[in-house]
């Protein structure tokens, strides 16, 4: 099928996500057909730098020779098969290798197939948990500082302002982000909120530390008052990405496990998009040594090649779901295709290649000089602020830089931006007026070199035309 036909199909049929659809039917359609390593190539033949990862999940490179093997291989064998009352070889070794490489605690392993769902089985593991742990676990929650009383009134979530966990009803209801999920408000159940500790539009201007002890202070106060109405607080580690790579001091993250341990409520982390080498470590709970109650993988986990996700918890809250048949203990949870043996086989490759190919070794390089290409946008007039944590960044285009007065959103600087970058051969995407940058961890020197010189003449470019002061 050539490549007008395919474009006029996409056109007539496909409703596209995330993307206003008056706009993209105005536009000649981009449509990738092939990959190899770090790049993407469209049915026109032009080959793209991948600068958004796929949406943040290519680890290792399209079409790498161990992942494709692993596919075929299974492919060879069954593509699916149930785990309802079953299990599979791929998702039973995925299982172990994932235990192995976790935070330490962390025991058990429930699949499903998006972060979104793995965000909606952690809020449902946690709530089934509160109420049922009075039961089976006792002496364990009696150990804590807060004594439990009238346990089942646990039925709440604590959750971050800004924060972006998916888009299925429950993980809406704990997410932070107006633009995304204001519309949908009457759908959602309340959630307590506590503040964010990223300084950049702060107008007192303080100081990261005392932001840091600020907000953690914040989250104290409502755990103080509620913690018998809590069952979980649930946090992106290190950085709120959606948000526009909003990174948190050194320190936060370590500060709510203590508050979380304190006050006796569930910690959920969500590694969806830190999880698998993204910040440099394998874990972004790894910085500071956090162990968490409920952990929540996804994207990265099969390198970018099929659609699985995890939850995975301790074997003190798995321990509060036994229980004879009739006392309906148990959890009534599950997908068609979780588990699903070729995305488990394909994990299962992607898992070994960081040992095989030293992936997060040869990251660190590139992580320092991704931050040196970083420094080169200070010069730009309309950067506002730069953010990094590990192989990420958001570079925030503001109208004055000065004031910090942000372009309105009618002017659409982000998406003139990354459209510039197409033209250059790059493809990312911005949240607003942040262009972020999230290649796959295998790009090389060179072609990061080129992403990140794209980027700058494309943001230059851009916002001189805008009404940017002329050099």
């Amino acid at each position: 099928m050539n490549s007008k036909r395919l474009k006029k199909i996409d056109k007539s049929f496909i409703w596209h996500p995330f993307t206003q659809m008056a706009d993209w039917l105005k536009e000649e359609p981009l449509i990738i057909e092939e990959g190899k390593g770090a790049w993407v190539k469209d049915i026109d033949g032009k080959w793209y730098i991948d600068g958004v990862s796929s949406l943040w999940v290519n680890i290792h490179g399209h079409r790498h020779p161990a992942i494709d093997k692993a596919v075929k291989d299974q492919l060879g064998k069954i593509a699916h098969s149930t785990m309802l009352g079953l299990s599979n070889v791929p998702a039973t070794i995925l299982a172990e290798k994932l235990i192995k490489i976790v935070p330490k605690g962390l025991a058990k392993v429930f699949y499903s197939d998006s972060g979104s769902e793995a965000v909606e089985i952690a809020l449902k593991i946690a709530f089934q948990y509160s109420q049922q742990v009075k039961m089976t676990n006792d002496k364990c929650q009696m150990t804590n500082k807060i004594p439990m009383t009238n346990v089942k009134k646990k039925t709440k979530f604590l959750t971050l302002v800004n924060a972006y966990h998916g888009d299925t009803i429950g993980s809406v209801s704990v997410g932070g982000i107006d633009l995304f999920h204001k519309m949908y408000k009457p759908m959602l159940f309340k959630a307590f909120k506590a503040p964010t500790p990223y300084c950049y539009r702060c107008p007192f201007k303080l100081d990261r530390k005392v932001c840091k002890m600020r907000c953690l202070k914040e989250v104290e106060n409502i755990m103080k008052k509620h913690h018998k109405e809590i069952a979980a607080m649930i946090v992106e580690p290190l950085v709120q990405a959606a948000a526009g790579i909003l990174v948190y001091p050194k320190g936060y993250l370590s500060g709510i496990r203590k508050l979380c341990t304190k006050y006796n409520i569930l910690m959920i982390v969500d590694e969806v998009a830190m999880g698998f080498g993204r910040t440099g470590k394998m874990f972004a709970c790894d910085h500071e040594n956090v162990r968490p109650d409920i952990m929540c993988v996804a994207k990265g986990i099969t390198g970018g090649y099929l659609p699985v996700a995890a939850t995975l918890t301790t074997q003190r809250i798995f321990d509060a779901f036994l229980g004879e048949h009739e006392q309906h203990r148990t959890f009534y949870h599950g997908h068609t295709y979780t588990g699903n043996p070729l995305g488990c086989a394909a994990a299962n490759a992607s898992i070994d290649l960081f040992n095989k190919e030293r992936t997060l070794a040869r990251l660190q390089p590139k992580i320092k000089l991704l931050a040196k290409k970083l420094k080169e946008f200070e010069r730009l007039d309309h950067v506002g602020d730069i953010r990094q944590c590990g192989f990420l960044a958001g570079i925030e285009i503001v109208k004055n830089k000065r004031t910090k007065e942000e372009f309105p959103a009618v002017e659409k600087i982000g998406m003139k931006v990354i459209m510039e970058a197409r033209k250059h051969g790059l493809i990312i995407r911005p949240l607003g007026n942040v262009i972020v940058i999230m290649p796959p961890l295998c790009i090389s020197e060179k072609d990061l070199n080129k992403m990140m010189d794209i980027v700058y003449f494309s943001v230059k470019k851009v916002t001189r035309q805008e009404g940017g002061r002329k050099r």
